[in-house]
């Protein structure tokens, strides 16, 4: 019978530096700097076997590395890797710094000063009980010229307690997050003070001010609270300074905003950034553009918006963004016309450059599961009328009369591509001759009548091309739906043919096809990369192809940069984006 190993008992003292670490990390002062900041690395820290350590060391990545032969409590390790952030804070290893032990013993009285005034932690060694208080500068000089006191040699968590090294690929920006901490710990404090919140010393988790903004929505502010509830919030340092993010952003496609955690505003200010950018994407701007230029677009949008804003009392407005009292009762598109006639000046203008498109990578839960369209247009008019009934103030009439257009959907896709059909290829239209005789000649036999027959030449007069993309990345599913939308028009329109090119590494022109055909008995040819250039140009170029005949393009959106001389539009599915700022209509295949 084998015997039963006996179980492990854990270590205490690891137990109590995992139990302090966890306590460090969640307290709002050192949050930014151990919370994840991806790509940023963040501080961490964990135990080591070095005799030549003294308590910790701390690196300039971040990692503080604690001797496992040094037992002490939690308070006491609570101290020590306060100690090793605070140097991280106070930028103690910046690059450049002379780290020789003078600098190293001054840093550490440093620090010590700080933790004793905010009462963080047990001392775990014995210091004088009055430090001195002369500035950092004046003590490295004199204890570069005189030696360090007997006292406060090695006052820290070791000596030496910094480590040399390079931070790594990615600034850690540890002075700017250490700051945003120190503003969280002020404002957890004045909150308890004010009994608005349980102490800080509570293993509750504490909030931060954009995420009180958030509850503040959902809770109280019905017009906007549905949408509130809907979004997801992605306060991410790193990934705001790679994508330019100033102080947020929305993605109206994957329903999420990003924060930058590093800018430090109030809770009311967070409320007028997160209220602009729900408006935002409830009265879908982004997709609003067309044709006009994006930088200008997103200037008049929030000119609109923060003038709603203001005019609502929603929270208050951050300073440097836009705000023209002119401006009120404009909708974007008339704002838009007004700074495209001074485009020196508006170009200047900084917008929160907040509008995008497809999501951002970021490494957590996506938001997802139902039409964000849909989603945002019901709840945006439930909200308007819960606003009403319970008389909860005026609203500006820019805003309601957008809210009120939203309670018309907009079109299906194959309605828009029928209206567009419509448009550019018009059904040619019988014409009367006396050459052949009208049908209702037997009734008056004596009064010639002229018949009518549609004209010689139809193919060159009602017709219209397709590019179609058959690279590796479109589906069957895809080109079938919109070949056969597009057959079923052009044969309500009269179309006895249309001009085909199939487009991928390189263009195959297929001539004229029945428009029987193209509904599915063509023959797909291609496969390769994604090139549709060279067809729009066939098309373009082609003789027997009519100078005026529109060209529908069936992409992916996967594909080269296009430029189209002549009427067009575009086909994709939904979601997908086209590498361009197109010119002609965008349909999207649900």
């Amino acid at each position: 019978m084998a015997r039963k190993r006996k179980a492990v008992e854990p270590d205490p003292n690891e137990a109590d530096f995992l139990a302090a670490w966890r306590w460090v990390a969640w307290h709002p002062m050192f949050a930014p700097m151990v919370g994840s900041c991806w790509p940023l690395p963040a501080a961490d820290a964990k135990m080591v076997t070095d005799s030549t350590i003294g308590l910790a060391v701390v690196g300039p990545d971040g990692r503080i590395r604690a001797n496992r032969g040094r037992r002490l409590d939690v308070s006491e390790w609570t101290w020590v890797l306060a100690h090793c952030l605070l140097h991280l804070g106070f930028g103690h290893l910046a690059a450049g710094a002379a780290r020789d032990q003078p600098y190293q013993d001054v840093a550490c009285l440093v620090v010590a000063r700080f933790q004793r005034a905010v009462k963080f932690g047990t001392e775990p060694v014995a210091l004088p009980a009055d430090l001195p208080t002369a500035d950092e500068e004046q003590l490295l000089r004199a204890w570069r010229r005189d030696g360090v006191p007997a006292g406060l040699a090695g006052c820290g968590a070791g000596r030496p307690d910094l480590a040399d090294g390079a931070p790594g690929r990615h600034d850690p920006q540890w002075e700017q997050r250490f700051a945003l901490g120190l503003a969280a710990a002020a404002t957890a404090a004045v909150e308890v003070a004010g009994g608005a919140r349980a102490a800080i010393d509570s293993p509750a988790r504490r909030r931060t001010p954009w995420e009180q903004a958030m509850s503040w929505f959902v809770g109280s502010y019905p017009l906007l609270g549905a949408i509130a509830a809907r979004f997801t919030l992605v306060a991410d340092a790193g990934l705001a300074r790679s994508r330019d993010i100033a102080v947020a952003a929305v993605s109206s496609e994957a329903g999420e905003i990003y924060l930058n955690p590093l800018r430090s505003m109030s809770e009311l200010e967070w409320r007028f950034v997160l209220a602009h950018e729900m408006l935002h994407a409830a009265l879908r701007h982004g997709d609003r553009a067309g044709w006009r230029d994006a930088y200008l677009w997103n200037v008049a949008c929030d000119f609109v918006v923060n003038g709603w804003l203001v005019e609502m009392g929603v929270g208050e407005m951050p300073d440097g963004l836009l705000h023209d009292p002119a401006l009120a009762g404009l909708s974007a598109e008339d704002v838009y016309d007004r700074l495209a006639t001074d485009l020196r000046r508006s170009r200047k203008l900084k917008p929160l450059r907040d509008l995008l498109g497809e999501p951002l990578p970021w490494p957590g839960s996506k938001a997802g599961g139902v039409d964000l369209d849909e989603y945002c247009r019901g709840a945006l008019m439930t909200g308007y009328a819960y606003h009403l009934s319970a008389g909860r103030g005026l609203l500006p009439a820019g805003l309601v009369a957008e809210i009120r257009v939203l309670e018309q959907p907009p079109l299906p896709w194959d309605v828009r591509l029928a209206r567009w059909f419509d448009e550019h290829v018009r059904s040619p239209e019988k014409q009367r001759t006396y050459a052949r005789r009208s049908r209702r000649q037997a009734a008056n036999p004596d009064i010639p009548r002229p018949g009518r027959h549609l004209p010689e030449e139809v193919l060159r007069r009602c017709t219209f091309g397709v590019v179609l993309d058959t690279s590796g990345s479109m589906n069957h599913e895809l080109m079938g739906k919109a070949l056969g939308a597009i057959a079923s028009y052009a044969t309500a329109r009269d179309v006895p043919a249309a001009r085909v090119v199939f487009c991928d590494a390189a263009a195959y022109d297929a001539g004229y096809l029945p428009v029987d055909d193209i509904a599915g008995r063509v023959r797909v040819r291609g496969r390769g990369g994604t090139v549709l250039q060279p067809g729009v140009a066939v098309l373009e170029r082609a003789a027997d192809f009519p100078a005026d005949g529109p060209i529908l393009i069936i992409t992916d959106g996967e594909c080269d940069v296009l430029r189209v001389r002549r009427a067009h539009a575009y086909l994709i599915p939904v979601g997908a984006r086209l590498p361009f700022t197109p010119r002609g209509e965008v349909f999207r295949l649900r």
